[in-house]
């Protein structure tokens, strides 16, 4: 919890230094105060409410307990095994398969799938999926990430505007101070902000993916229905790619956007033949139970 503590600390620092220096660029030293005080509200405001934020960003749905009744008894089977109170089910209406975990704690857990992962795997294959969300939620990483999420939101949108701004000299800054390279100076920095503050998610989201799936991996008691889950998911997003946020789709299973190349470098989850090999290793290694999932 303290460890916790302290990274979400480090990451609202770095996030509002990086937010006070799109400020800076954008309207001088008036700019950058204004800045640093919507950070220290958006510090107060992306703790109690990123996960909400996150839920409205991706146009999640309560879930109607009647029209997915298998679905509903299949997360709190699982969340008893994790040992964590049950979180809510909530719908994405995409056929891009693909899920996230969110919430301030385990007590406000939050599993979201879209509606076409239901009718791409199995039960057992959907039951790695949720395992691998309650392990987000039992690791307590969901308000880190959501956290992130909002500000990198923010900064991207900023980012633009200012962007915009410098070009069409709508913004002057504090020229007297700054000399002839202000501007151009600013523009570098708004280019470069979005990319930072991806690096800030890719740096934090890669390592908790690995862990979520050892920790799914364990509450289910079987790793290799994850596997196949990441490999079939992997490949539909590949080939129906996700209408998502740049800023929430470090938030899900796989990358819901496609792009190969350079961008890959900028993916903020590890690569899935990665996982998906070490997935098969704990099996090897003894991971495996015979559970009754099915509805």
């Amino acid at each position: 919890m303290g460890k916790n503590i302290l990274k979400l600390t480090a990451l609202l620092t770095a996030l509002t230094v990086l937010f006070m220096l799109i400020g800076r660029a954008v309207g001088g030293t008036g700019g950058m105060l204004l800045a640093g005080v919507l950070a220290a509200a958006m510090n107060l405001g992306a703790y109690w409410f990123s996960d909400t934020l996150v839920l409205k960003m991706s146009g999640a749905r309560p879930a109607d307990p009647g029209e997915a009744a298998w679905l509903h008894e299949m997360v709190a089977r699982l969340a008893q095994r994790a040992g964590l109170p049950m979180p809510k089910v909530y719908i994405i209406d995409s056929e891009t398969p693909n899920a996230f975990a969110t919430g301030r704690s385990p007590s406000q857990g939050v599993v979201a799938v879209t509606s076409g992962i239901t009718r791409i795997l199995t039960r057992d294959e959907l039951a790695g999926v949720v395992a691998h969300e309650l392990a987000h939620i039992k690791h307590r990483d969901t308000l880190i990430s959501a956290v992130v999420a909002t500000f990198a939101g923010a900064i991207a949108m900023i980012a633009n505007i200012g962007q915009w701004a410098l070009i069409f000299g709508g913004f002057g800054g504090d020229d007297e101070d700054e000399g002839g390279g202000g501007v151009l100076g600013g523009l570098l920095l708004l280019i470069v902000a979005p990319i930072a503050a991806t690096l800030i998610q890719l740096g934090i989201s890669r390592a908790r993916e690995f862990e979520a799936d050892a920790g799914g991996a364990r509450i289910l008691g079987d790793p290799l229905p994850l596997a196949s889950a990441l490999e079939k998911l992997e490949w539909a997003a590949g080939r129906v790619p996700m209408p998502a946020s740049p800023a929430t789709a470090s938030l899900y299973i796989v990358n819901p956007l496609s792009g190969g190349g350079v961008l890959k470098l900028f993916s903020t989850h590890p690569p899935t033949a990665e996982r998906v090999a070490r997935l098969r290793a704990l099996a090897s290694g003894g991971l495996r139970q015979t559970l009754e999932l099915r509805a």
